[in-house]
């Protein structure tokens, strides 16, 4: 059997009985390193689960994913993933295979940002699409982003931005060295998001364009949710670029039309009050 397990977004603890119970029971178990990551490291799960975990970054699990399933026919094979299992595609990809292969799986959730970002109060319900922010290079900025965030405005509902995390990254020189040198892990921040937001802002206005997103527009930023050190902030856009919620991971939200409750629960976080007075 092949088990995809959510690991919950705190630390070790935040795994479920039924997925402690599998973790115990599987020959090989894996550790999904490349989508998220959890506040305490691989040396806790393993003390915690009181198994050795086997990491998994990108190249393993989109290239070799082969080498998971090995045997998992024979035998049960587990693949943790921060967060839950099918927050990312490319474990519907995982999944895919062991079935082709004919290797029974079992799903084993958990708590995920998609829902976890309710504890801002914000309701779940009045969430549009989901996106995600991409740091830019000096020749690579893309704006598509933006053009969903505004097609959720339009709507009235909130945006759930997921900021870019890069692990195991190579550069351009060494990628065509064909040098396996990697670059240091990067996790964007508010700050940085902000600040690319309000460059898509400022370029859409340039072109005579009247954004539906502003400098004013209500943000609420959000830092390591589920644990202990949990931050959130909210105000408005240009506040966002330099509000300080500490270390990784970090998640936006633009909001949307908001309701009264919403707007009592943000001023619980608020940076300054005094914005929410005309919402």
């Amino acid at each position: 059997m092949l088990y995809l397990v959510g690991l919950g977004l705190g630390d070790a603890k935040d795994i479920t009985v039924k997925g402690l119970e599998v973790i115990k029971q599987c020959s090989r178990v894996y550790l999904e390193a490349y989508t998220s990551i959890l506040t305490v490291g691989k040396d806790a799960l393993e003390e915690f689960y009181g198994k050795e975990l086997i990491l998994a970054d990108r190249d393993v699990v989109e290239q070799e994913a082969d080498t998971i399933l090995e045997d998992a026919h024979q035998c049960d094979v587990a693949f943790l993933v921060v967060g839950d299992p099918f927050g990312a595609t490319t474990h519907s990809d995982l999944v895919l295979r062991a079935v082709k292969l004919g290797i029974p799986y079992q799903v084993i959730h958990n708590a995920s940002i998609l829902n976890a970002v309710g504890c801002c109060g914000l309701q779940l319900y009045n969430f549009g699409e989901t996106v995600s922010i991409v740091f830019w290079t000096d020749t690579w900025k893309p704006e598509s982003f933006f053009d969903k965030i505004t097609k959720n405005r339009r709507n009235g509902m909130h945006t759930l931005c997921l900021l870019d995390i890069k692990v195991k990254e190579q550069s351009v020189e060494n990628l065509m060295r064909g040098k396996k040198i990697y670059e240091p892990p990067r996790y964007m921040t508010v700050n940085q998001a902000a600040e690319q937001l309000l460059a898509v802002v400022q370029n859409r206005q340039q072109e005579g364009e009247e954004p539906e997103v502003t400098e004013n527009t209500v943000c609420v930023g959000l830092a390591r949710v589920g644990g202990a050190d949990q931050k959130i902030a909210s105000g408005t856009l240009q506040q966002m670029t330099t509000v300080i919620l500490g270390d990784p991971l970090h998640s936006l939200i633009i909001t949307g039309t908001l309701h009264p409750l919403e707007v009592d629960m943000l001023k619980l976080f608020a940076i300054d009050t005094s914005i929410f007075q005309h919402s």
